[in-house]
Formats: C-alpha cells, sequence, structure tokens
C-alpha cells in the first residue's frame, strides 16, 4: 500500500508514475532506435556496399548522422509533452525544438549541397586540388544558411526579421566599406575557382612574382618560389596582373642568335644555315623553324636561328639547348669559324694550334 501512494504521489503536476512512464519510454526509444542502428541499417550498408554507386552509402549515412538523431529528439519531445507542464517549461520546450529543428534541417542542406557539388565535381573528372579548392567556395555556403537558420530562429522566437534584416543592410554596408580589400580577394577567389587561369601544382609568373601555386585560399593564394621561400599573394592582385601559366605550355620557341667574324669566307657562311639546321632537326623533340643571316652589324655578322621544343617539361628544354650550343660550338671550331667579340675586345686566334 506504501509502494502504490508513493506512485500516485504529485510532484509539479504529475505522479511518480508518470515520471516513471516518460522515463521508461526514453529509455525503450532510445533501445529500439540503437537496435534499429546496429540491425537494420548495418544490414543495409552491407547491401549498399555491394553497389558501384556511392549515392546509396551517403543516403544512409544521412539517415544515420542526421534522421536517425532527430527522430529520437521528437519522439522525447511527444514523450514528456504527455505530463502537465508549466506554461514557461512548455514553452521552454518549444524553443529547443525549433532549435534542435533548425540545426538538423540546417545540417542536412549543407550536407546534401556539398555531396552534390562533389559529385558533380567527380562527374566532370576535375582534380584533386580543384575539390580541395573547392571547400573555400562551399564554406562560405554554408555560413549564409546558417545565418539564414539564425534568422528563421528568430522570427520563431517572435523577433521581428525585417527590423533586424534592415539593421543587418545597414550594417552589412558599413562593413563592406571598411572591408573593400578583404570582399576584393573574395570575389576575386570566385574568379580564380570559376574561371581557373591556374591551379595547384602549376608554375606560374604574376607580374615580377613567380613560383609553383600551393594553395589557393579565400583570401590569399600561396606559391613557392624557385629559392625555395612561400610567396603570399592576394587574391586580388592575382586577377588584376597579367598571369603566365607555364604548366599549361604545350611548346616552347626558342630564338638565339650567332655573331660571327667578317673575315668569314662567303661559301663558309652560306654553310652556316644549312649545319645548324641539320644539329637541331636531329634533336627529339625539337622542330627547326628557320636559320637566317639576319642583320650585318658594325662589328659581326648577325645569324638568328628559331626553334620549337614539343614540351614545357623545363628541364628537357635546358637539356636540350645545351646540347645543341654545344653541338653547334663543336661544328664552328671544326671549319675554323671564329666568334665575332664586342668591339675593342680581341678573341686570341686559335686556328694554328688546332692545325
Amino acid at each position: 500500500m506504501q509502494a502504490n501512494f508513493n506512485l500516485r504521489t504529485v510532484y509539479w503536476g504529475n505522479t511518480v508514475l508518470d515520471y516513471i512512464y516518460v522515463i521508461a519510454g526514453i529509455l525503450v526509444a532510445w533501445l529500439v532506435l540503437q537496435l534499429f542502428k546496429r540491425w537494420i541499417l548495418g544490414w543495409i550498408k552491407q547491401l549498399t556496399g555491394r553497389s558501384k554507386t556511392t549515392f546509396d552509402d551517403v543516403l544512409i549515412t544521412a539517415v544515420e548522422k542526421f534522421v536517425i538523431p532527430y527522430v529520437y529528439f521528437v519522439i522525447n519531445y511527444t514523450i514528456i509533452s504527455q505530463l502537465t507542464l508549466s506554461a514557461r517549461v512548455s514553452h521552454i520546450l518549444q524553443i529547443a525544438m525549433t532549435v534542435i529543428t533548425i540545426f538538423f534541417v540546417v545540417r542536412a542542406i549543407n550536407h546534401a549541397l556539398h555531396f552534390s557539388v562533389k559529385l558533380y565535381m567527380k562527374s566532370r573528372n576535375e582534380a584533386e586540388a580543384r575539390m580541395f579548392q573547392l571547400n573555400g567556395i562551399l564554406n562560405v555556403i554554408k555560413v549564409l544558411f546558417w545565418a539564414l537558420g539564425f534568422l528563421f530562429l528568430l522570427d520563431n522566437l517572435g523577433y521581428n526579421v525585417t527590423t533586424i534584416i534592415a539593421g543587418l543592410g545597414i550594417g552589412g554596408i558599413a562593413i563592406a566599406l571598411a572591408a573593400q580589400n578583404i570582399l576584393s580577394d573574395l570575389f576575386s577567389y570566385f574568379v580564380i575557382f570559376f574561371d581557373k587561369p591556374f591551379e595547384i601544382g602549376d608554375y606560374v609568373v604574376a607580374g615580377t612574382e613567380s613560383g609553383t601555386v600551393e594553395q589557393i585560399g579565400i583570401k590569399t593564394s600561396r606559391l613557392r618560389t624557385l629559392a625555395g621561400e612561400e610567396l603570399i599573394m592576394p587574391n586580388a592582385d592575382l586577377v588584376k596582373t597579367p598571369i603566365h601559366n607555364f604548366k599549361r605550355q604545350q611548346k616552347r620557341r626558342v630564338l638565339f642568335n650567332i655573331r660571327i667574324e667578317y673575315n668569314t669566307p662567303l661559301n663558309v657562311l652560306e654553310q652556316i644555315p644549312q649545319f645548324i639546321k641539320q644539329i637541331i632537326s636531329q634533336k627529339q623533340n625539337v622542330v627547326f623553324d628557320r636559320a637566317h643571316l639576319q642583320n650585318l652589324s658594325d662589328y659581326y655578322i648577325n645569324f638568328e636561328v628559331v626553334y620549337n621544343i614539343l614540351s614545357a617539361d623545363y628541364n628537357l628544354f635546358m637539356d636540350t639547348q645545351q646540347a645543341i650550343y654545344l653541338d653547334i660550338i663543336t661544328e664552328l671550331k671544326s671549319r675554323n669559324i671564329q666568334f665575332a667579340m664586342p668591339a675593342g675586345k680581341v678573341l686570341p686566334d686559335k686556328r694554328i694550334e688546332q692545325n
């Protein structure tokens, strides 16, 4: 009889038995959801793991991260609402449930947005560096959704959202004027992402600065120079500056001059373009363009040579250029052809020693 009396005892408008029912209902709901996650959801994961698509895997993950926790909160709210509660406690529970609902809805929207954009990027076979760069834009969009969720929460709490938005508009103008450089860099980041003047891993020259792009941030981009130091450049400066992207270079055009002495016989001068063409044409990944007697200076006869290397590899360019120069020097010496020296300087005559 004493135990029955205690269960019927009323505290804050509800009996002890009512509180026991509520606690039992919360525990049962937790147990059922845990069993659902472990057995049913686990079984579904095994089935979807055999499929080649990733959409079903992402959907299961979303159910596990967002749907099940939110359903548990809704069940708890429904169970607790069966009690006789004061107006203040009911209002607090409603606010808490509104906050929880907005929190899970915004998270679910951001998750769906993130997955959809990543799936679209993968369908276009975008590089991993581009996927990583995308995170900056997604973070900005996610912040906007969180701001909208916060305004929606304030509206549900009874605040005049129109007045708040108007105040934010005036404050936003003041902030925009005070942070013009930051906003300029942010918009430049969008330009870099969508227009793709360069990507991570590209070697670029922007104005007087050059280096390999290591990171593209929302405000700045980081380049690694040939000397090894890290160069941090604002995105706005990069967008305004003409950019030379050497990674996208398909070939290199090489132009150089050979200066020959005036005492060189005419028949030897006629042979120079021919053997230069022969030397260059024998090299791999090289297309000979032309070799001509280009002009007659006061102190030398100038030959201009042009060829193209069918690669953007800088080391290959230097190796090929070095080999061509050495072969030309060897051929000129074998024919006793002398390079012209600057005015006032005399090149020692080695022809007697060679003979």
